[in-house]
């Protein structure tokens, strides 16, 4: 509960984190352009999946640039996974914020608009509370700083689960019609 997701890139296993977050960024990376493919297009509708590529390129940083120092022990001060995490984070959070609204614009979408836009409002929330509240020692969530983290990623992954399989069925949709 202590130690954040990054910190299982630690030790000699370290790799199997490295290369999760790297395949996981990459099919982030995809799932974002089969959004922006199957929900109506609408007028500056490429923001909302840019952001969410933005935020998969970030998960994939995060295993390029491991939060671990040359003895492979884990540590916070690695500039280059800090990056990657707000990238990812943020990407994601206002990702789905922008995604909301043409999502509205769809009609067989607008059902889910509502749900996108909580989820990444509470990725943001939660992600400007991280510090202040979590990841510093001696804040008061300090001891808790791991399962912050992912009550973080358990909102991106459930909205992200639900928008996929929406997708899913939008693109048997078309299959059929053809």
């Amino acid at each position: 509960m202590a130690h954040p997701i990054s910190a299982l890139a630690a030790g000699p296993s370290g790799w199997v984190q490295d290369a999760n977050f790297v395949l996981c960024g990459a099919l982030l990376v995809a799932y974002a352009i089969g959004l922006h493919l199957g929900i109506y297009p609408a007028r500056l509708g490429v923001l909302g999946p840019a952001l969410l590529v933005f935020g998969g390129v970030g998960v994939v940083l995060a295993g390029v640039f491991p939060a671990v120092d040359a003895s492979g022990a884990f540590s916070e001060e690695q500039v280059g996974h800090t990056v990657a995490s707000f990238m990812a984070f943020l990407g994601t959070g206002i990702g789905f914020i922008v995604l909301s609204r043409r999502l509205m614009c769809d009609p067989s979408w607008r059902s889910l608009a509502s749900y996108a836009l909580a989820s990444g409002i509470a990725i943001v929330v939660l992600l400007l509370a991280f510090g202040p509240l979590a990841e510093e020692s001696g804040t008061p969530l300090h001891p808790w700083m791991g399962l912050f983290e992912w009550v973080i990623v358990a909102v991106w992954f459930a909205c992200t689960i639900v928008l996929s399989l929406k997708l899913m069925r939008v693109a048997r949709a078309v299959d059929v019609r053809r």
